[in-house]
C-alpha cells in the first residue's frame, strides 16, 4: 500500500493495468503508472491544441480569456490540492484533469453541438467518449499500439458519461469500462473528485473571464449568494477595495469556501459508508460531494451564468457563426473524403463520417476557422 494514500484511494500498485502490456518501470528510480499516464497526456498532441480550443470566448477574441488549455491546468491544480487533503491519489486526479478535455471540438459547446447533429444516423457525438477515442485510437506515438495505452484508472475517469446507446454499439471496445454504467458503479473517488474539480474550475473563472469581456456586471453578481456572501466577506476586510483587484480577491474566496466544503462534505460522506477499498468505493453512492447548501449556491451560480454569460446575444451570435462553420467542414469532406489526411481516412471498421467526426474534433479554433475560409 502506497505511503500516505488511504485505504480507499486508487493504489498505482494495485492499478487493472493497460489494454498493452509494458514493462513496469522500477520502483526507485521510475514512475508509477498514473504519473506515466499524466506524462503520457502533457507530452500529446491533442493536449498542445487545447491551447487553441475555445472555454467560453473563441481563441481569437482576445489573449486574456481562457483556453482548454487553461482551463485544464486549473482543474488538475484544484484537484490535486482536494486530493492531498483527502488522501487520494493526487497523480490520478491530475491525470484525469489534464486528460478530461482532448476530446473537445474547437468553437466550444457550439462545435460539439454542431458536430453532434452532423453525426445524427450515425451514433451522435459525445465529447467524453472523444476525450477517450483520443487516448486510446487517434493519437500516434508509439511503434507498437495506437493511442496513448492509459490504466485504466485514468481512462475510467476520462469517460465520465457515456450513451446507453454508445456503450452498446462500442462494448468490445470499452470492456471492462462498460460494466460501471451497466452495474450502476461509482469511478474511482479520483475520477469523482476530476470531475467535482472542473465545475469548481468553470464556475469561478467564467465570471473572471466574463466581466473581463464586459459582458458581466459586477454589480449583478450580487443576486447571487455565493459571490455575494465572499463579496462581503472580502469588504469586511478591505472596505476600500474596487475593481479587478476585488473581483479576484472574491474569486480566490469562492475557490476556498467551495474547496473546504467539499472537503468537509466528503469526509463526512466517506466516514459515513466506510469504504476500505476502491472496490467499496465503486459500491457506495457517489462520495465526493458539497453540502446541501452550497449546492445550491454552486446551481444558483450556474444557472446565473447559464443566462448572463453562456446565453449573452455575443457569445450567442459568434458562436451560432462557428456552428455553421463546422457543418460546412463536415458536409465538405464528406464529398472531398480525399483531402482528410490518410491516417484519419484508413480505418476498416469506422464509417467515413466517424473519422470525419474525429479529424474536425481534433482541429484548433483558428485550423477549423482557416479551413473553412479556404474552402468555402
Amino acid at each position: 500500500m502506497t505511503l500516505g494514500l488511504a485505504a480507499y484511494s486508487a493504489h498505482p500498485e494495485a492499478s487493472r493495468g493497460r489494454v498493452h502490456a509494458e514493462p513496469i518501470e522500477p520502483s526507485k528510480s521510475g514512475r508509477n503508472p498514473f504519473q506515466r499516464d499524466r506524462d503520457r497526456i502533457l507530452h500529446c498532441a491533442a493536449f498542445r491544441r487545447l491551447e487553441y480550443k475555445t472555454q467560453v470566448f473563441l481563441n481569437h477574441e482576445g489573449d486574456n480569456f481562457r483556453t482548454r488549455l487553461t482551463h485544464s491546468l486549473e482543474v488538475a491544480q484544484i484537484g490535486r490540492a482536494i486530493a492531498r487533503r483527502l488522501q487520494l491519489n493526487e497523480d490520478l486526479v491530475e491525470a484525469i484533469a489534464l486528460a478530461h478535455d482532448v476530446g473537445h471540438t474547437p468553437f466550444g459547446h457550439a462545435g460539439q453541438d454542431a458536430l453532434n447533429i452532423c453525426m445524427k444516423g450515425f451514433d451522435g457525438f459525445e465529447h467524453n467518449l472523444q476525450s477517450l477515442w483520443v487516448v486510446d485510437e487517434l493519437e500516434e506515438r508509439y511503434p507498437t499500439f495506437n493511442g496513448l495505452n492509459l490504466s485504466f484508472e485514468t481512462r475510467e475517469g476520462i469517460l465520465k458519461h457515456i450513451s446507453r446507446k454508445n456503450i452498446q454499439i462500442h462494448r468490445e471496445w470499452l470492456g471492462p469500462l462498460a460494466k460501471r454504467f451497466d452495474d450502476g458503479l461509482q469511478p474511482s473517488l479520483e475520477a469523482q473528485l476530476a470531475n467535482i474539480a472542473d465545475e469548481v474550475a468553470y464556475s469561478n473563472h467564467d465570471i473572471d473571464d466574463g466581466v473581463r469581456s464586459g459582458l458581466l456586471e459586477l454589480d449583478a453578481l450580487n443576486d447571487t449568494e455565493l459571490w455575494n456572501s465572499r463579496r462581503l466577506f472580502v469588504l469586511q476586510m478591505y472596505p476600500n477595495l474596487e475593481g479587478r483587484r476585488l473581483r479576484h480577491e472574491v474569486i480566490r474566496h469562492m475557490i476556498h469556501l467551495l474547496v473546504d466544503d467539499l472537503v468537509n462534505q466528503s469526509k463526512k460522506l466517506i466516514t459515513d459508508h466506510q469504504p476500505q477499498s476502491i472496490e467499496d468505493v465503486r459500491n457506495s453512492p457517489p462520495l465526493i460531494a458539497f453540502s446541501e447548501p452550497i449546492r445550491r449556491q454552486v446551481m444558483e451560480l450556474k444557472s446565473f451564468l447559464f443566462k448572463n454569460l453562456y446565453r449573452h446575444p455575443r457569445v450567442i451570435g459568434v458562436t451560432q457563426e462557428a456552428a455553421l462553420q463546422i457543418e460546412f467542414l463536415f458536409e465538405y469532406f464528406l464529398t472531398h473524403t480525399n483531402e482528410i489526411p490518410a491516417h484519419f481516412r484508413i480505418q476498416d471498421l469506422d464509417h467515413p463520417q466517424r473519422r470525419i467526426a474525429h479529424y474536425i474534433a481534433g482541429m484548433t479554433d483558428r485550423f477549423a476557422r482557416k479551413e473553412f475560409l479556404r474552402l468555402r
